[in-house]
């Protein structure tokens, strides 16, 4: 089942073992998970800044995570996935997680939060 972060959890098409609470319960620790890693160029955590497209979880609690960067060439661009790996493998129950650098569609401040752009003052 896929976690769009841009939207509420979806309803899974086939059944599975995570009941509505579960995965509800889970998007939450996600995301106050992913909220722990910051860019370090920028004062705002990679949830705000719209860089986390999608999180799948399966039913054994799997996640793999599709993120992008503000920009290819980021200096942590080899370091920020370990980053979301190790604070989302802090989320309880949790078996494993995957971090895929993915460049389609590429990041444009658009997916700011008003959070973030508040904090960067690019409103």
């Amino acid at each position: 089942m896929t976690m769009d972060m841009t939207q509420k959890p979806e309803t899974p098409a086939a059944p599975t073992a995570l009941d509505p609470e579960e995965l509800a319960e889970i998007t939450d620790q996600v995301v106050t998970a992913l909220k722990t890693v910051h860019d370090p160029e920028i004062p705002v955590d990679i949830y705000e800044l719209g860089l986390i497209y999608k999180v799948d979880v399966s039913d054994d609690r799997d996640l793999v995570v599709d993120m992008t960067l503000t920009a290819p060439g980021c200096p942590v661009a080899g370091e920020m996935p370990k980053w979301v790996e190790t604070a989302l493998m802090a989320v309880p129950g949790v078996r494993s997680v995957t971090v895929n650098m993915v460049f389609d569609p590429p990041w444009d401040p658009s997916r700011m939060s008003d959070e973030a752009r508040l904090a960067t003052n690019m409103f």
